[in-house]
């Protein structure tokens, strides 16, 4: 049935009625899902290069400094105002300094 009604109308119609969809299609792709590829690249990057006593932010929002690095089970021990937390190596979301040097130059 499909196949009878795509043989009735012309090749440029369709073409030219499946244009708006391809275009919208292109418009997500570049404003939504690359950039986030780019930033959970970036994120995963930051996640295995980071070192002891750098001041960072978890995904949860919370803001201290790393005292301790455990390799082993893949941990991160950050110091914060209430005492010292441990967390997984990925709940780890940006350096605390990068954040405030880019809203500084905003």
């Amino acid at each position: 049935m499909f196949a009878t009604i795509f043989l009735q109308a012309s090749t440029q119609e369709s073409i030219m009625n499946m244009l708006p969809f391809v275009a919208m299609i292109g418009v997500f792709y570049f404003l939504i899902i690359r950039p986030q590829m780019k930033r959970q690249k970036n994120e995963k990057k930051f996640q295995t290069t980071v070192q002891k006593g750098i001041k960072i932010i978890t995904t949860s929002g919370i803001h201290g400094k790393i005292v301790e690095i455990n390799d082993n089970d893949n941990t991160i021990t950050v110091e914060t105002g209430a005492g010292k937390i441990k967390f997984e190596r990925s709940a780890i979301s940006m350096e605390l300094s990068k954040k405030y040097n880019t809203e500084i130059k905003k």
